[in-house]
């Protein structure tokens, strides 16, 4: 089997969990491959990481929440690269400590910080993406580029005891929502696009809910082909067929990756 992203380029936010295990996993499968991320100690050890596997890589550090900051991300990949084949949408935070929670009781800081945290933080680097990807030239596959979005498995199969933050599970229904447009409307650019939703998976955003016992026991029921917590190489292995052209004909589609969550009550 060829390598899954020989020579194509990936670009990438966040530099931890997901999006970490993805870009290594990436650069494994040939990809050249350019991160952007808030996190300069987590930049640091992506970066380590990735210089272990391939010279072509690259990154800067930034809040994408600014979209100064993800037009800077893509034309820093573009001088790099030449051209971007692949974006995956990563970087996000629960906003539990901000204030997020139950809507009655969620605080204006914690829907405002975990909306533009999730979802500003997409439509910055979409947006440079698309203007890069219409203006680049048809590849060998006979498209212009994939882009692929981070939902939640919450947004479309709550979880009331331990799950209940509204703020989190609006902006990840917006993903969904802004996914399913932007693939109808770039279909005939030749650009895909398409999402990935999550159960729960051992990351850094996580560690709350994974030093939880009740959590835990509620995952060997909620996420039974994991019997518990999935780990990141298992979003990661999806987001790189997604991204490839072994799915060159799937485009507009919400695909889970939760151990059996949505469909185990």
């Amino acid at each position: 089997m060829k390598e899954l992203l020989k020579d194509r380029v990936l670009l990438l936010s966040g530099a931890s969990g997901m999006a970490a295990e993805t870009a290594l996993l990436a650069a494994r499968e040939g990809a050249k491959v350019f991160f952007v991320s808030l996190g300069e100690d987590e930049c640091a050890v992506l970066q380590e990481g990735l210089r272990a596997l391939t010279p072509d890589y690259g990154f800067i550090a930034g809040d994408l929440s600014e979209t100064s900051v993800a037009d800077r991300a893509v034309a820093a990949c573009t001088e790099r690269f030449g051209r971007i084949d692949a974006l995956f949408n990563v970087a996000g935070i629960s906003g539990r400590r901000f204030g997020d929670g139950p809507l009655h009781e969620c605080s204006d800081e914690g829907f405002d910080v975990t909306l533009r945290v999730n979802l500003r933080t997409m439509f910055g680097l979409s947006r440079a993406t698309l203007r890069q990807m219409l203006g680049q030239s048809v590849g060998e596959n006979g498209q212009r580029g994939a882009i692929l979005n981070m939902a939640t498995v919450t947004a479309y199969s709550p979880q009331r005891d331990f799950f209940a933050t509204h703020a989190y599970a609006a902006a990840k229904g917006a993903v969904i929502g802004m996914t399913t447009a932007m693939a109808s409307y770039y279909a005939p650019h030749g650009i895909r696009v398409n999402a990935i939703a999550p159960g729960l998976v051992r990351t850094p955003m996580s560690r709350r809910a994974q030093s939880d016992e009740s959590i835990r026991a509620l995952m060997e029921k909620k996420q039974p082909l994991a019997k518990g917590i999935l780990e990141p190489e298992d979003v990661a292995r999806t987001a790189l067929f997604l991204l490839s052209d072994y799915a060159r004909m799937t485009t507009g589609e919400v695909v889970s990756v939760d151990g059996g969550w949505h469909v185990s009550g």
